[in-house]
């Protein structure tokens, strides 16, 4: 029966996260929700990560601060948290790969160098990537081989916000948010003087290197900070050879400075970031240095934030502001084609407030940016954007429910050198409620209106783009897309069992996409004729689920086995009853995790369904079991923490190909690998 494997995996995963607390109630007690981390801890000072073995929530979300809310953590959205050791075992070279493991997130791909979050089934403009609350300003969402400007290697933790969060971000988040958090800018005094941390590491697969530092010093009135990643990776192995064009060379570092008190904190940074990566879907001549398609990206930051919490009773003031200066080269062949600019100002500011028992927080956020591209994938005139937007959000509590409602309006407008231009009035709100209904157990319910603006490609492209092979159009007429959706979610702590599922669906109006038209555009530079396609509008549905359940086998024992089963799914189509194109398959991943003293390890698979579930001239995708492993010494002495580690990755050596990809039918992920290094915490 077609789609009968994507069910019976959602089938499982369900049944397992929601059945087994049940079974076991009689075995397990309730567990207070876990507190605070303890910064602090005696075992370890110098490497706030580490927890004590026998509690398993120390990776909650509980006990970590989502910073991308000003009301203090969300109860009913689903938001998921990769910090400490979860995200170390998790880095990988680009973002999309690193929270790849989380449910309803996958990477789009488009080789080692570039993997963009794809967050139930939206990718591109629908979901906004930002480095501690403000956007990335790179041109990663113009086109699929553009690479984020964020290092994960330098993140503390990493914020996925699932599902519309146009309230806090703008109309570029209706499909969701992911929010790198770095500390660059210090916001709490340092206590011990100096402190940091390094890795280095290297890959079998890639024969690559990479290292990072980070330095915090300063009192309780004044903090430097100090860091810096370099990566170079080659070519890196599949099953049966090496994907050309594949390499990736990352250099990237910032210098900042904090004054703080008890009144709060301000402080400045300034960053670089340097990327040079490999286009394996075009590689060139085999065996000739230099050929191929390759990209070359620079990226200057500067950076202003502050914090003033206690300006008033029950609340204070945020801001920030931020300048940034990119540019990529694209080569081909060692000469350069196409050479993309753009400068962005964007600022924010925030108060939160408690008003007749509710938690508020009400903002403004602007921002200004240029975009032009000079060469022969130049496909979209020069363009200014100018946006403006105000927002509010609120939560309460009336025991055992919580309440969170939220609304924001913006003003976008864009303007081309050759005259066109097109204004846009997004609305959104949200509303949601979380009831604890039982000791551990929580159902939480949303529902969201989310309106986008239409990005700068969908209205003005008018040119070949070679990394999709198509000469597209745009359309300066298209209407603001309409999200809505609703949500439901139920999750259960105890001593035993961590266990979330959300089922979700969402009707999106004028929905934008790449359409055929039938034409052909002859393009001299490939002597090839390419096809035309137009942004249009279509009504269309998105429905999926995410299962997410860890059961905590030795809650008693000085040693942990925990075994984590996870799913997901999503189906995307238009009102026409045609699929919509790369979208993810569905997955049932299961994990298991074993502490005890300084040794901590893991074994995992996860199986990738086939997807036939295609668009109209989409090819499908075979499905792959993906196998990984990580292995992990730690030792504490005195204000020194170090841990030796090693993770092997695809260790059954599949083909795996990523249906989220414009190159699936060329690319594939790397085969077997394996990644050894060295971290100190100080």
């Amino acid at each position: 029966m077609p789609g009968f494997p994507l069910r019976r995996h959602l089938v499982l995963a369900l049944s397992l996260a929601l059945a087994s607390p049940l079974l076991m109630a009689q075995q397990a007690a309730p567990a207070a929700n876990p507190g605070p981390a303890d910064q602090n801890n005696p075992q370890n000072p110098a490497d706030p990560r580490h927890h004590d073995k026998n509690d398993p929530h120390a990776d909650d979300l509980g006990r970590v601060e989502v910073t991308a809310s000003p009301i203090g953590n969300p109860l009913a959205k689903p938001v998921s948290v990769l910090a400490g050791e979860k995200l170390d075992e998790a880095r990988a070279g680009n973002l999309g790969d690193t929270i790849s493991t989380i449910p309803g997130v996958q990477s789009s791909n488009f080789g080692a160098g570039v993997g963009r979050p794809v967050i139930r089934g939206m990718d591109g403009p629908r979901v906004a990537v930002m480095s501690n609350g403000m956007a990335t300003q790179d041109v990663s969402t113009v086109s699929q081989d553009h690479s984020p400007a964020v290092e994960p290697f330098l993140a503390d933790q990493i914020e996925v916000l699932k599902g519309p969060s146009t309230l806090l971000f703008g109309s570029g988040a209706i499909g969701g948010a992911v929010n790198v958090v770095d500390g660059r800018i210090p916001e709490a005094p340092i206590d011990n003087g100096i402190q940091g941390r390094t890795e280095l590491r290297y890959d079998t697969g890639s024969h690559g290197n990479t290292g990072m530092f980070r330095l915090d010093g300063g009192n309780k009135n004044f903090a430097l900070h100090a860091d810096g990643v370099r990566r170079d990776d080659g070519d890196y192995a599949i099953p049966h050879g090496t994907q050309a064009n594949s390499y990736v060379r990352t250099g990237t570092g910032s210098l900042g400075a904090s004054w703080l008190g008890d009144w709060g904190f301000v402080g400045i940074n300034a960053s670089r970031y340097l990327d040079n990566y490999g286009n394996p879907g075009e590689p060139g001549e085999p065996g000739v240095l230099g050929s191929g398609v390759h990209l070359q990206m620079r990226q200057e930051r500067y950076e202003l934030r502050g914090g003033l919490p206690k300006l008033w009773n029950g609340g204070g003031l945020k801001f920030s502001f931020a300048h940034t200066d990119y540019n990529h080269v694209e080569f081909e062949d060692g000469t350069p084609g196409t050479t993309f600019f753009k400068k962005a100002n964007e600022g924010r500011v925030e108060g939160s407030f408690d008003l007749a028992g509710w938690k508020s927080a009400v903002g403004v956020q602007a921002s200004d940016s240029s975009f032009r591209a000079i060469g022969e994938e130049a496909f979209i005139s020069p363009t200014t954007t100018h946006a403006f937007g105000v927002f509010a959000v609120a939560k309460r509590s009336w025991k055992p429910v919580d309440v969170e409602l939220g609304v924001r309006g913006d003003d976008v407008r864009s303007r081309t050198s050759d005259g066109l231009s097109a204004k846009f009035h997004p609305l959104s709100a949200s509303m949601g409620a979380s009831w604890k209904f039982a000791q551990g157990w929580r159902l939480n319910l949303n529902l969201d209106h989310a309106e986008r603006a239409p990005a700068e490609e969908e209205l003005f492209a008018n040119g070949p783009h070679i990394a999709t092979l198509a000469f597209e159009r745009g359309n300066p007429l298209l209407r603001r897309e309409a999200s809505n959706q609703i949500d439901l979610g139920l999750k259960y702590f105890s001593s035993r069992f961590d266990i979330s599922g959300n089922i979700y669906a969402n009707r999106v109006n004028g929905f934008i996409y790449l359409a055929d038209t039938g034409e052909t555009w002859f393009w001299e530079g490939g002597d090839r004729d390419l096809p035309v396609r137009q942004w249009t509008q279509a009504n269309a549905r998105f429905r999926g689920a995410e299962a997410d359940a860890t059961w905590h086998l030795t809650p008693d024992k000085d040693y942990r086995l925990d075994l984590r089963l996870y799913a997901d799914v999503v189906r995307a189509t238009l009102a026409n009853g045609d699929n919509l194109p790369r979208i993810a398959p569905s997955r049932l991943g299961a994990q298991l995790h074993f502490e005890q003293g300084a040794w901590r390890t893991s074994l995992g698979a996860v199986r990738v369904d086939r997807q036939d579930r295609v668009a109209p001239g989409e090819t499908s995708t075979p499905g792959y079991t993906s196998v990984d492993a990580h292995a992990a010494y730690h030792v504490d002495d005195g204000g020194l923490s170090w841990e030796i580690f090693a993770d092997g990755r695809n260790l059954t050596n599949q083909v795996q190909r990523v249906h989220t990809s414009f190159l699936k039918d060329e690319v594939v992920l790397p085969g077997r690998s394996f990644s050894i290094g060295v971290r100190a915490y100080f």
